[in-house]
């Protein structure tokens, strides 16, 4: 059975996130395939937000995190983000 996720309670969460949307840039090569990047969170974030844009009917990716797309001066907490937090990427289906 699938479980169905408020998109109010995925929003409320947002809020608990670590990293900001200006201190990570996008996959170049992504956008360029039609990939709009929605946002950075943890695995179980990730993971609602997966089954809310399925379930909005859009195509889903959730891509871990490379040292080369932080900017800023996060250094300390690169290895930790990286292997936490996944980058969740939507695209509307093509018919």
């Amino acid at each position: 059975m699938t479980k169905i996720i408020k998109i109010e309670t995925l929003f409320e969460r947002s809020t608990e996130r670590v990293l900001s949307d200006a201190q990570l840039q996008p996959d170049p090569a992504l956008v360029a395939e039609g990939w709009e990047r929605r946002f950075t969170a943890d695995a179980q974030r990730a993971q609602e937000a997966i089954e809310l844009y399925t379930q909005l009917g859009y195509e889903v990716r959730a891509e871990s995190l490379l040292p080369e797309q932080f900017t800023g001066e996060c250094e300390g907490c690169h290895s930790q983000v990286i292997s936490t937090f996944k980058t969740i990427y939507t695209r509307k289906k093509t018919v």
